[in-house]
């Protein structure tokens, strides 16, 4: 059965930088790079958000709300 509300699911690319098996900092170098991206050239800038997907793929959700909510309060501990 296939649909507009039909979903691709795909993994993140592999990154040269990040060549173990832990992709803690993969997904935390994407977070970062997204909000950079975005401040620097906007919210709506389509580019960024391949750096969102990857996060969004990497990173355990509970992590990205802890992150999302220090951004809000300002104590985010990255330089974004």
């Amino acid at each position: 059965m296939q649909g507009q509300n039909q979903i691709k699911l795909e993994t993140a690319p592999f990154d040269p930088r990040f060549p173990n098996q832990n992709q803690t900092r993969y997904c935390y170098q994407s977070y970062v790079d997204f909000h950079r991206c975005s401040k620097l050239k906007g919210e709506g800038y389509e580019p960024c958000n391949y750096f969102k997907k990857v996060y969004r793929t990497m990173c355990p959700a509970a992590w990205v709300e802890k992150w999302d909510t220090q951004i809000e309060e300002g104590r985010f501990p990255g330089r974004i």
